[in-house]
């Protein structure tokens, strides 16, 4: 069992105007509060001008001494910026229809371990995998969606986010729209999930569609939830070469299993909080 006074490990991440000092200036800070740098990576965005960090610490010192310490720092940075401890638990909220996919491998991952997240709740427009969630033991609300009830699903969703302190929703092919105002809301606090034939295959049966114009390359994107839809910040990406060989039902196979992958990790790099925004794109210290 470890001791009383054993060191915890923490996670800051920043981002600020790009100028020299910046690095001094954390690793400053950190070192007079008796904390040990255990890995640091940095970015400075030659687009934006913006410098992006990571550092991974351990230290004896509270919660509230580190930012107490980097408070200063921060401010003459003028630096966006948080920190947390490593081992906390990020409480995830997912969002699906009826396709299982993607919410099997995040429950999967989720339950050997994988994901540093908690999910007390899964929403669905739909009863279909209702019992998948009772397998896995999470709460299921059924919120189904028609036009005419559109912001009262919206309000009993919120109402839900709530209740059980949620601070990322994953959409695992939720099919539904959400508003801009819910977008807006949950700015780089949402994850969702396609296939990579937008905006060339839209609508019903895009490996279908891909198949019959015999495509080489066929993927997935996961990217932040956005009122643009599908083109929101991208965190993570998957392709595989395909033949004429294939069939539609095989691209269609495929193209689950990248789905699922590249949710999965995208979700892990946020709950490890290894992504920043960068204005439309995202900078990940993976």
């Amino acid at each position: 069992m470890d001791s009383p006074d054993a060191p915890s490990s923490y996670s800051l991440t920043l981002s600020c105007p790009d100028r020299p000092g910046i690095v001094h200036g954390v690793s400053g800070a950190l070192v007079g509060i008796g904390a040990n740098i255990t890995e640091s990576q940095q970015y400075g965005s030659p687009d934006t001008g913006t410098f992006f960090m990571r550092v991974e610490l351990t230290t004896g010192a509270t919660l509230q001494d580190l930012r107490a310490a980097l408070e200063p720092v921060a401010a003459g940075f003028g630096m966006q910026w948080s920190i947390a401890e490593t081992a906390r638990r990020t409480r995830t909220l997912i969002m699906v229809s009826k396709a299982a996919h993607c919410l099997n491998d995040l429950l999967f991952q989720h339950r050997s371990g994988t994901l540093a997240i908690d999910i007390p709740v899964i929403v669905s427009n739909h009863r279909d995998l209702e019992g998948l969630a009772a397998f896995y033991g999470i709460e299921f609300h059924h919120i189904p969606v028609t036009p005419g009830t559109k912001q009262d699903a919206e309000e009993a969703l919120r109402a839900l986010m709530d209740e059980h302190r949620i601070e990322l929703v994953v959409l695992a092919r939720y099919m539904q729209i959400l508003s801009d105002g819910l977008c807006e809301d949950l700015r780089g606090r949402a994850i969702n999930i396609h296939h990579s034939f937008l905006p060339s295959f839209k609508g019903a049966r895009p490996y279908h569609q891909a198949h019959a114009r015999g495509v080489k390359l066929i993927g997935a994107t996961a990217h932040y939830v956005t009122a643009a839809l599908d083109e929101g910040p991208i965190i993570e990406q998957e392709v595989i070469r395909v033949d004429h060989a294939r069939t539609a039902e095989q691209l269609a196979s495929i193209g689950r299993e990248l789905e699922g992958r590249a949710l999965v990790q995208a979700v892990q790099w946020h709950a490890e909080q290894r992504v920043l925004l960068d204005g439309r794109r995202t900078i990940v210290f993976n």
